[in-house]
């Protein structure tokens, strides 16, 4: 059984704290030589090889017994047939959350639009969905049926005809959750093969793996570094980093609720953080009592541990205003604001991936079944990026059309910038289409 180390304990009104929190928040996703040779090598190969290479690494990397690329192939009825082999229960919880999910994506929707001006101009844009996206699912024990959703889901409610879904199984172990998941979120196709030689089969493909046009979904350091290499040829969701947690928190929250809300993000893995801010020094204490008093009970206990004395904090502020001012510092993943009157306080957050509200609101019914995505801007990136979502499935086209009025006097204005350019076709290209007012009048 786990004994549990302090939890470290950080006050705002320090003179060092600024140091302590950067230090605190530092991480840096770095693939070391080693790895990034590795999948340069794995890229290549399924680049040139294709098909042979993806069968090759899945018998290296995942120990399965593949002799050719149909080994590797799950069709729809596959699918179908993983929904009868999991539990009635089960099956009306994916359906549930898969319903809740795709009702909120499809509040997300962009339509075209365009508008007319005066002379007769149309601008507007064209919204269409991707043609092919790609979905990685990590496999094995450690793989999250719920991310099948929150990932397929927003892509078929934005129009995608085709999502791909590649899922290593290693040691022939098949998830009969992910694959009931897949079935409901819509996937039509699942390739069992996972890793950097996946990303790259996904991104180029091969005689069987379609080329897609973005690839979304977690993995590990390969996989990551591999989406790394090809964002250009295709789109990438993100380089997401460790999960993490921030609780706001007046005091009055039950202590245990409040640490197995910061265990709940502790056990996905060591680099997880999980962090506490509150006003009440005497809440912080009862907090680390019960995060002590908890931890032997959990079955990632020692992954817990490691994660809260490597990672976390208990923070003690001045009062909620400079919370708020340390929960926008630290532009978390998630976001629990665990006080009286969260609305009061929710027009001052400026950056979190998602925002919790209220002493009900787990962080872990997002994580599942309350209907917004769980893919969300990790380490800071809230500052500048967004949840997943029907968005990120889409593009966006400009709509220019000119009469031939309007043709002429954007013309003038175009010439006049464009040989203040000194880009003489561009002039002449627009004053061919200048009508002079004499001509207009006719």
């Amino acid at each position: 059984m786990t004994a549990p180390t302090a939890i470290r304990r950080l006050n705002a009104a320090d003179a060092d704290f600024a140091r302590h929190l950067d230090h605190l928040l530092s991480w840096e996703s770095v693939s070391d030589d080693a790895v990034n040779q590795r999948v340069l090598d794995i890229i290549k190969a399924v680049r040139e090889r294709g098909d042979a290479a993806l069968v090759e690494f899945t018998q290296r990397f995942d120990g399965v017994e593949a002799k050719v690329i149909g080994d590797l192939i799950l069709d729809r009825a596959r699918l179908e047939l993983a929904l009868t082999r999991i539990t009635p229960v089960q099956r009306e919880a994916l359906e549930k959350a898969a319903n809740r999910v795709r009702v909120y994506h499809e509040r997300q929707k962009q339509d075209s639009w365009q508008y007319t001006e005066a002379d007769g101009t149309v601008l507007g844009q064209k919204v269409t969905p991707l043609d092919r996206a790609g979905l990685y699912v990590p496999g094995g024990k450690a793989s999250y049926p719920s991310s099948v959703l929150m990932n397929a889901i927003p892509a078929k409610v934005a129009g995608v005809s085709e999502v791909v879904m590649v899922v290593p199984t290693p040691r022939g172990e098949v998830n009969e959750l992910v694959l009931a998941a897949a079935c409901i979120a819509g996937v039509d196709r699942v390739f069992t093969v996972g890793g950097a030689q996946a990303v790259a089969a996904l991104a180029y493909g091969t005689q069987s793996v379609p080329q897609v046009d973005k690839i979304v979904g977690p993995g590990n350091i390969y996989v990551a570094t591999a989406k790394r290499h090809v964002f250009g040829q295709v789109g990438i969701d993100m380089i997401a980093g460790p999960s993490e947690i921030l609780v706001v928190c007046d005091g009055q929250t039950d202590p245990d609720w409040i640490a197995m809300d910061l265990f709940s993000q502790a056990e996905h893995d060591e680099d997880a953080q999980a962090i506490l801010v509150s006003p009440d020094a005497e809440f912080l204490d009862r907090v680390a009592a019960s995060i002590a008093k908890l931890l032997p009970t959990m079955e990632r206990a020692e992954i817990i541990n490691t994660s809260i004395t490597g990672r976390g904090a208990l923070i003690q502020v001045r009062d909620m205003q400079q919370a708020i001012e340390v929960a926008n510092r630290i532009a978390p993943e998630h976001l629990e604001l665990s006080v009286a009157d969260p609305q009061a306080w929710l027009g001052q957050i400026r950056h979190a991936g998602a925002i919790f509200m209220g002493r009900h609101t787990s962080e872990a019914l997002g994580d599942y079944c309350a209907g917004p995505n769980h893919v969300l801007p990790t380490s800071g990136t809230a500052r500048f990026s967004s949840p997943l979502g029907v968005y990120d499935f889409q593009k966006r086209s400009s709509i220019i059309f000119c009469s031939e009025q309007g043709a002429s006097e954007l013309g003038r204005t175009a010439s006049v910038l464009a040989r203040g350019e000194s880009l003489t076709a561009h002039a002449r290209s627009a004053e061919y289409r200048i009508v002079d007012d004499q001509d207009q009048g006719q």
